[in-house]
This record gives C-alpha cells, sequence and structure tokens, in this order.
C-alpha cells in the first residue's frame, strides 16, 4: 500500500467546547528567533548563533457569514483597555474517519481584528468574514 501525505481540507477548530465550521485556516507559524554572539577572546572569526525567543504567528480564520451569528462580534466586545476573554483553541487535521491526525493547540488566544466580507453587485460567492486571533503559545501533536 502507497504512503500518500496527508489533504489539508478536512479540518474541524473547536473553541471553548463549540465546534465551528471555517473554509480557511492560516498562520500556525513557529519561529524562533536568532541570537548571534561573539566574545574577543573567541578563536573563531565569527558570531556563534543560538536560540533566542520563540515568536507566533497571528492565526486567520475565515467562514461564511450566518445571519444572526454574532460570536465573533461578541467575542471582539469583550476587549475593554487591557483586558480581554482569552480562549484555548484546538485545531485538528482529520483522515476520513474524523479522527484527529495533527493537532495544533493555540493557548489564551484573543481576536485582534475582524474583517467583514466584500460587498459585489455582480458576484457569485459565498459572503465570507476573516477572524485574527493573538496568542500566547501554539504546541503541535503529530498522532
Amino acid at each position: 500500500m502507497a504512503n500518500y501525505p496527508l489533504p489539508k481540507f478536512h479540518f474541524s477548530v473547536d473553541w471553548s467546547g463549540t465546534r465551528i465550521g471555517f473554509t480557511d485556516v492560516s498562520g500556525l507559524d513557529i519561529t524562533n528567533d536568532i541570537i548571534e554572539y561573539r566574545d574577543g577572546a573567541s578563536p573563531e572569526y565569527h558570531k556563534i548563533k543560538m536560540p533566542g525567543q520563540r515568536k507566533f504567528s497571528n492565526i486567520t480564520l475565515k467562514r461564511g457569514i450566518f445571519k444572526s451569528d454574532n460570536e465573533y462580534y461578541t467575542w471582539f466586545n469583550t476587549i475593554n483597555m487591557n483586558t480581554v476573554e482569552r480562549r484555548d483553541i484546538t485545531i485538528s487535521l482529520l483522515d476520513e474517519s474524523l479522527a484527529p491526525v495533527i493537532v495544533w493547540k493555540i493557548k489564551n488566544a484573543w481576536p485582534t481584528k475582524i474583517t467583514s466580507t466584500d460587498l459585489k453587485a455582480d458576484g457569485n460567492e459565498v459572503a465570507i468574514e476573516t477572524l485574527e486571533l493573538a496568542h500566547e503559545g501554539l504546541t503541535i501533536q503529530n498522532d
């Protein structure tokens, strides 16, 4: 039996026990800063490189707009000065039996930006809204 890479089109997003369907998830990035260092007594004529602080990209979620579904805006409206409702989010890539194959766990996420759909009189597409999330950590579990 041949071993094929996983398709990316079957996934789920879960926040605070609610599963929400999205058309697009992006920004599942982890980066480590590089610290360059060289002391004057080093026999090498170059800097050494060591890992620094870890950074996480903002996560972008896109989905179709549904009448009377205001969950994005309700969550966005919890922002008040330096406080906001934070949520842990789980994003799972699923196999054909709906079992998670790769799981991204996002810690302490909160909404930074909501983008409503564009409007087009001659358009033939679904209205899509976008939610951008900041967070404080991302772990990846590959089962």
